[in-house]
């Protein structure tokens, strides 16, 4: 898929230019009020820009995966929308997701305008690393703060087999580029798969370490109609367990604004991070939110629920009334997940490349 990179003042074939405004009565709410019925303060959100990759990991699409019609998805115009009313509503964090967003045909006219959005913070983005070396440097000026990486394996025929058609060289390139272009803090995300790579859990610590990365081991969620998980599921414990007989792993109070625990390794600047959806519930400190390509707001990741946004979108009406239904949506935020009880049964049949990650 070609992708076509444009400066700010360029707007996409077809594209009207976009000037977020917040309206009256968002400029009357103030920042940092949207909150769920727990009294969670929502500040951070994942917006997937669109359903499609590049790569078909075994643990996040099928093989042959169906994508969303055109019309199905939200225009550039319309994700710029979204996230200027989260903003207006005190979110300060911006994930953009996918699938893969850099497939995302005229991505840059996008995160371009959304890294100029007044009270956004934090703009960071997650990548599979397919695109990076092309797009490092333009993701760096639109103001990109932070990138994390999705890498399971650091074997190119292993990777090949994860990702049934990606390139492991490319993503390599992709790193490379990203330091290149001057991105500190870089964070590599690792799905742990027992009979898969956990034999390489301490090469990609050290391959972490050599480039300056940090790196967030990551449990395997049961999301998608992929049954057997129970038999690939490695808890956080059991990989700092076995990466203690390597290095030295310090606890550590940072925090990237996510769900990650960190350790750090003395000597070393990288943090190792672990999240740990199944032995170590993190949901009581649940801050975030995510809206998939379609528009769909999922309050929490491991359950079915969701508010349809795009028929707010596309229905004439003014940010007030958008507004009112991400806030109507926080009613739906359930307290936690089980995803323990769908290890081989998943209750959420969407697979993760539907959600945004």
């Amino acid at each position: 898929m070609q992708n076509e990179t444009l400066r700010p003042e360029q707007t996409p074939p077809g594209f009207a230019e976009f000037t977020p405004v917040v309206s009256p009565l968002a400029q009357a709410h103030a920042a940092g009020t949207l909150v769920d019925k727990y009294g969670r303060r929502i500040t951070y959100i994942r917006l997937s820009i669109t359903d499609r990759c590049d790569f078909r990991c075994t643990y996040c699409m099928s093989e042959d995966m169906s994508f969303l019609p055109r019309d199905e998805v939200m225009s550039l115009e319309e994700c710029l929308r979204v996230a200027s009313v989260f903003v207006g509503l005190g979110v300060t964090k911006l994930r953009i997701t996918g699938g893969e967003p850099l497939v995302r045909k005229n991505a840059m006219w996008l995160i371009e305008r959304l890294g100029a959005l007044p009270g956004l913070d934090n703009l960071v983005l997650t990548t599979n690393g397919s695109q990076l070396d092309r797009f490092a440097a333009p993701l760096r000026a639109a103001g990109v703060k932070r990138i994390n990486i999705s890498l399971d394996t650091l074997d190119a025929e292993r990777f090949r087999t994860i990702t049934r058609i990606g390139d492991l060289g490319k993503v390599l390139r992709g790193i490379e580029a990203a330091g290149a272009a001057g991105f500190c803090r870089t964070k590599l995300n690792t799905v742990m798969m027992r009979g898969t790579n956990d034999d390489e859990f301490v090469d990609l610590v050290r391959f972490a370490i050599a480039n300056e990365l940090d790196i967030s081991f990551i449990e395997e969620m049961p999301l998608g109609d992929i049954q057997g998980r129970s038999g690939t599921y490695i808890s956080s414990e059991e990989t700092r367990d076995l990466l203690s007989h390597h290095f030295e792993l310090i606890p550590s109070t940072e925090s990237s604004g996510g769900p990650a625990r960190y350790w750090r390794i003395p000597g070393s600047e990288s943090r190792i991070g672990f999240i740990s959806p199944h032995s170590h519930n993190f949901c009581d400190t649940c801050n975030r939110v995510r809206i998939t390509a379609k528009g769909e707001l999922y309050p929490c990741l491991g359950q079915n629920d969701a508010s349809q946004l795009l028929p707010v979108l596309r229905a004439g009406s003014d940010d007030g009334e958008l507004r009112q239904a991400i806030v109507d949506s926080m009613g739906i935020k359930p307290y936690g997940h089980d995803f323990t009880a769908q290890m081989n049964s998943p209750q959420v049949v969407r697979f993760m490349s539907m959600t945004g990650g």
